[in-house]
Formats: structure tokens, C-alpha cells, sequence
């Protein structure tokens, strides 16, 4: 069951204000700090109304639980006290549109949720239970999403939809600036189950260093990354070749600032920020990212990288690999084209700082047991059209419901009688 838990909280992730169930995908750790189990005694009596409507102290500790359960960020008793004001909130709005959610959406919700845990619907049940977290919890969770998504696009999907020539000028304007690229650090920490906690903790730590010197330090103490020798430091690198996922939140970032910690498959990655500028070559979109991945017994002993380092120097190109592969079982090597919103996040951060021919060593699998030699063979650049502008219509209409979103429920918190009791 340990086991069972840990993927969820390598798989599962932060809550988030925005409008889908896209959002219960997260990037960061959080601190091991489990909420601690109610008194039976006024378990369920009123902890907050909200304009009158009562959160208990039952859904405040099951929401901190599942919260704890899905490793997000920050303190679970806060954000669930948080998060909780905010669904009555939602509840309330939608109710005024008569809006309502079917139990097979919530359901759907559900499974989509115990998929991106790389879990059985049973297996996903069993370590809510472990976690003692209810099942209703997270359905209750589900659809408040779903009711917030539904009346945002109903109040809001009109105006907020792109006119034609709109799209054209959103198109236009891409095509005609530079490409932005950002100047970064970087520390990878490998992670295991059994070295969950330590690497969280550790990871938390390094998220509030200040200074390019120490962040360099601790890369050079703690980074798995080939750009440790460096102090973790890497070249200026095109934003658009970053994981989709990541771009927004380097967006956000100051010179000198250092991101959240990242959740990686097997690792948990930092970023500080050391520059950003406008190329004035616009990065061509790519439609396909071509790479190969060897897998070396060892982990990151001596012996698995020294492997490494000799196929290093003798493979020029993807298709070397076979040859090396030759007479290993076919499990030793993958060959992958796939889309850049396709890749494995850690494998698409990797191949951003490649070009074709060039390895990585940084990642891991089976645990840790396994190095990952990975090697960039070729970016297919989309020259016809690099989005469609369904598309880009699409993006813009996201993008204008989201700050709606945020802005209604900024002023719906402003205007709401909160008590506490």
C-alpha cells in the first residue's frame, strides 16, 4: 500500500483556480505535514459559514487530508480552509444559472482522475482509503470544478469568444516577434519512495535560496543533471522547446527568483531565473520531437555512467543505437516521435537543452535502479502551419475565460459574509 500511495503522490497534484479538471495534474511537493484526525465530539458542527451556508469541520479535515494526499504545495489545513470558502462561493453562483452537474460527468472526473495516477479506479479508491480520505471528498471536489468550468463558460463563453479578426491579429502577431528565451539553473533530484520526504523537505529548502551562488552550490551538492558540473547553469534555450507545462510558471519568475519545486517522474526539479530576452528569430513550433532512450542497469552507480560515457563517444546518431542494442533484449531501447505536448515532462525538459546527436544523462526509472541514456535525434518543425486557428481561437477564449474566472471569484470572496465559528 506504501507503494500505492506513493505513485499517487508522484502522479496527483495541486488543486487550482482555474476552470477544468486539467488542474488536478500538479508540479510541486509538498512539505510532509499530514492533518491530524478530529474528536469525535463536534466533528460534524459548523467550522465557516458562507453567506449563510455551512462548511463543517468534517469537510475541513477531509479536504486537508485529500490535500496532504495529493502533495500539493503549502500548509493542507490552510488551503483547505481556503478552498472550501471558495466552492460554497462557486456553488452559489452557479445555483443563480440553475446549473447543474450529472453524476456520470462527476463520475468520468473520477476515473480521469485515478488514470493520471497510473491507477486502477479500484487501486485509486484503496489509497484514498489508506489516506483517510472519503471517496465523496473527491467527488464533492470533482464537481465543484465541473460547476465553476460550466458557469463561467455559460456567464462569460459569448463574450469571450475571439471575433475572426482577432484570431488573424493573435496569428499575425506570433509570427512576427522574436522568440523568447530564458536563461536558467537547474538542480534535478533523483527521488524514490523511500527517499520521498527527505528530497521534499530538501527541495523546499532550496526553493528559498536567494542568491546564483548558493543556488549554484547546492546544484553542484545535489543536482543529478549534466549541468552540475556547471552549477547547474544552462545556455539561453528557446521558451516554446520547454515542457508546455513549465513555460507559464518560468514566465513568472524575476531574475534571481527560484520556482516552486517541480515534480518530475522520479525527480523533483528547480529552476532559478538569470535572464530573459526577445531572440528576434522567431523558435519554429515543432510538431514532432524524434528521441531515443537506452536503458543502462545501475542507476547512477559509477559503473552504469561509465557505460554511458562509452556510448557516448561512439554512437553519432539515433540509429547507432540499434547496433550497440544488438543481441539485449528489445526493452533496452525505445524510439519515440512524438508531439511535444506528448513527452513525459522530464524527458521533454531534456531534450529542450539538446540538439540532434546529444545525450542526456539526468534521468532515471525502476526507481533509480535504471540510468536513461536519452538522445535528441531530430525536431520536425510544422512549416505549413504551426496552429491551426481553431486553435489559436480556442487558446484566446481560455485564456479570456480564465482571468473572468479569477476576477469574479476575487470579487465574489470581497463581497461574501465569512464567519468563522
Amino acid at each position: 500500500m506504501r507503494k500505492i500511495l506513493t505513485s499517487l503522490q508522484l502522479s496527483l497534484t495541486r488543486r487550482s483556480r482555474g476552470l477544468g479538471l486539467a488542474a488536478l495534474i500538479g508540479l510541486t511537493p509538498a512539505a510532509a505535514l499530514a492533518p491530524q484526525p478530529l474528536a469525535a465530539q463536534g466533528l460534524f458542527s459548523p467550522a465557516i459559514t458562507v453567506n449563510g451556508d455551512v462548511i463543517t469541520r468534517y469537510e475541513l479535515d477531509q479536504r486537508a487530508r485529500m490535500m496532504h494526499l495529493l502533495n500539493a504545495p503549502g500548509d493542507p489545513a490552510t488551503m483547505a480552509h481556503e478552498a472550501l470558502i471558495e466552492d460554497r462561493l462557486k456553488a452559489q453562483a452557479a445555483k443563480t444559472m440553475d446549473i447543474t452537474i450529472a453524476p456520470e460527468d462527476v463520475q468520468k472526473g473520477f476515473d480521469d482522475m485515478a488514470k493520471r495516477a497510473n491507477m486502477s479506479v479500484d487501486e485509486f479508491l484503496e489509497a484514498l482509503k489508506q489516506g483517510g480520505v472519503a471517496q465523496e471528498t473527491v467527488r464533492d471536489f470533482i464537481k465543484s470544478s465541473l460547476l465553476w468550468r460550466n458557469y463561467i463558460g455559460t456567464r462569460y463563453g459569448a463574450r469571450a469568444r475571439p471575433t475572426p479578426a482577432e484570431i488573424d491579429r493573435a496569428i499575425s502577431q506570433a509570427g512576427q516577434g522574436g522568440g523568447l528565451q530564458v536563461l536558467l539553473s537547474e538542480i534535478i533530484i533523483p527521488v524514490t519512495p523511500q527517499t520521498l520526504d527527505q528530497v521534499d523537505a530538501l527541495a523546499q529548502e532550496i526553493s528559498q535560496i536567494t542568491t546564483s551562488d548558493a543556488f549554484s552550490a547546492a546544484a553542484a551538492q545535489y543536482s543529478a543533471s549534466d549541468s552540475r558540473a556547471e552549477g547547474g547553469r544552462l545556455d539561453w534555450l528557446p521558451l516554446n522547446r520547454l515542457p508546455p507545462s513549465l513555460q507559464p510558471m518560468l514566465m513568472g519568475l524575476k531574475a534571481g527568483d527560484v520556482s516552486a519545486p517541480v515534480m518530475l517522474p522520479n525527480a523533483v526539479a528547480l529552476f532559478q531565473m538569470r535572464g530573459l530576452r526577445e531572440s528576434g528569430v522567431a523558435e519554429p513550433h515543432y510538431s514532432k520531437i524524434d528521441y531515443a532512450a537506452y536503458y543502462i542497469a545501475g542507476g547512477r552507480s559509477p559503473e552504469a555512467l561509465a557505460t554511458a560515457a562509452r556510448i557516448e563517444q561512439t554512437a553519432d546518431t539515433c540509429d547507432d543505437l540499434y547496433g550497440i542494442a544488438k543481441d539485449q533484449p528489445p526493452e533496452v531501447l525505445d524510439r519515440e516521435s512524438l508531439a511535444p505536448g506528448k513527452l513525459p515532462r522530464d524527458v521533454a525538459l531534456e531534450l529542450s537543452k539538446l540538439d540532434p546527436g546529444e545525450f542526456s544523462t539526468a534521468l532515471t526509472r525502476n526507481n533509480g535502479q535504471t540510468l536513461v541514456l536519452l538522445m535528441l535525434c531530430s525536431r520536425t518543425s510544422d512549416m505549413a502551419a504551426d496552429v491551426t486557428k481553431d486553435q489559436v481561437g480556442q487558446s484566446l477564449l481560455e485564456q479570456r475565460l480564465q482571468s473572468y474566472a479569477q476576477s469574479l471569484l476575487a470579487q465574489l470572496k470581497a463581497d461574501a459574509l465569512i464567519e468563522e465559528q
